[in-house]
């Protein structure tokens, strides 16, 4: 069976959906963007297929991907539960790229220095990049982690995430949802975030 094409540029993000993660959120797309991807998510993908495979079809159309693990807590609503949603989509692109090296790139993003070899003890000797949790943590890693020659400085990079943040509710509005992670939202923030590095004619938002 033919394997399936590989976007070189898309990037899936395996991130918690949650309000408190919003703005680091914004930031990965603003980010990805701004050094020459193109952001993909798993609420982004359409179609009725089980979600796990449609996850695992989305890894696989992607040259790389990064998984934030910084979401370790226990959930405040009862029963207490850890997420291990990013920790079993990591594993599938750790076993994807272990098979087929030269299709896809794993990285592995947390917010606190060394508590992956605590939650994750097989990964250690792998380097996570470390956000500490903030916008510029974020922006500034992507950096570190996908060098390019014109790729912008970080304030640079700030400025369109203050943009894009500006726009964030009008997006809301006309989506009719205030759901920020919804498959529609995704698509036209990710346009608008495009359209701030490169011009495009027209606009959603």
């Amino acid at each position: 069976m033919p394997l399936s094409p590989v976007d070189a540029n898309a990037i899936f993000l395996n991130i918690p959906y949650d309000d408190d993660f919003r703005r680091l959120y914004l930031a990965y797309i603003v980010g990805t963007c701004q050094v020459g991807l193109i952001p993909m998510i798993a609420s982004g993908i359409p179609g009725g297929e089980r979600r796990l495979d449609r996850i695992f079809s989305l890894i696989q159309s992607c040259r790389c991907s990064i998984h934030d693990l910084s979401r370790v807590e226990l959930s405040m609503t009862p029963p207490a539960t850890p997420r291990f949603n990013m920790p079993l989509e990591l594993g599938l692109a750790i076993s994807w790229a272990k098979v087929y090296p030269k299709r896809h790139t794993w990285f592995l993003w947390e917010s606190e220095p060394r508590r992956v070899q605590k939650s994750m003890s097989d990964l250690d000797g792998t380097d996570a990049y470390i956000h500490h949790g903030t916008v510029v943590g974020v922006l500034s890693e992507l950096r570190s982690a996908f060098i390019r020659n014109d790729n912008p400085s970080v304030s640079a990079m700030m400025f369109a995430y203050g943009q894009l943040e500006i726009d964030v509710e009008k997006v809301l509005d006309n989506a009719g949802t205030r759901n920020i992670y919804s498959a529609g939202v995704f698509a036209d923030l990710c346009y608008l975030a495009l359209k701030a590095v490169r011009p495009i004619s027209g606009s959603t938002a």
